[in-house]
């Protein structure tokens, strides 16, 4: 299946979405649209490339604007950067696959597409944060390069977007 990912838009069919996560099915059903006209989050959707008609969305992921401590981020990179309070984030709030599309490695095509839309912008970020929410997301997100925040509350991690950078160009 070839998919598209795009800006969520209203014509966006969210009505079917279930990924076995009510909130995160909530979300995206009754929220996402409030969050994206506030400023608050952008949200993106992926779709199948041959639908055309009504764009069933069959994942999504958001973004947003963050800061984490420097104080939890480890000394080996701490001693790298200013000596600001805090550091620059991208924060992916929420990232979700529809139940029929699980297994097709949509995920990491949604957490590919969101570093590259935070590398490739003008919004200075030193790093992509996520808040996983138990030990398997945890571990979709370390397979993925993603580093534990030992420091921070709950299940936080981040991936430095510097190398990542030079290495798009």
């Amino acid at each position: 299946m070839e998919i598209r990912i795009e800006h969520l838009r209203s014509s966006h069919n969210r009505a079917a979405f279930s990924c076995g996560a009510e909130p995160l099915d909530r979300y995206l059903k009754h929220q996402a649209s409030q969050d994206v006209s506030r400023r608050a989050a952008a949200c993106f959707v992926a779709v199948d490339a041959d639908d055309t008609n009504d764009a069933t969305v069959i994942g999504f992921y958001t973004l947003s604007a963050s800061a984490i401590p420097l104080t939890d981020l480890p000394e080996t990179i701490t001693r790298k950067l200013p000596r600001y309070p805090s550091v620059p984030v991208a924060l992916i709030g929420r990232l979700a696959i529809d139940q029929g599309a699980q297994g097709r490695k949509l995920g990491a095509a949604l957490l590919g597409d969101a570093v590259r839309r935070v590398v490739q912008s003008d919004l200075m970020a030193y790093a992509l944060v996520v808040d996983a929410k138990d030990e398997n997301t945890e571990a979709f997100y370390t397979h993925h390069g993603f580093i534990r925040l030992p420091s921070a509350s709950g299940i936080r991690l981040f991936l430095p977007l510097a190398s990542i950078a030079r290495a798009i160009g």
